[in-house]
């Protein structure tokens, strides 16, 4: 199981995520919490559960990381 961050943008009902997964809930909330903060039109944002592979990190004081491929 991986997490993926979500965020819903003011005037839209949905929420929406990009190609980022994490390895856990904890990465995956601290980056949606970190992107709702800096964009200006986020109204919210979650983590949901995924079937996809892993391919980033959160890396305390750096950010988001993407893994390199294997």
């Amino acid at each position: 199981m991986s997490w993926k961050p979500e965020i819903k943008v003011f005037g839209e009902k949905q929420f929406y995520s990009n190609s980022q997964v994490f390895e856990t809930y904890e990465e995956a909330h601290i980056s949606a919490r970190n992107r709702h903060f800096n964009w200006t039109m986020a109204e919210d944002f979650r983590v949901v559960e995924s079937e996809e592979p892993v391919n980033y990190k959160w890396v305390d004081g750096v950010g988001d990381v993407r893994l390199e491929d294997n």
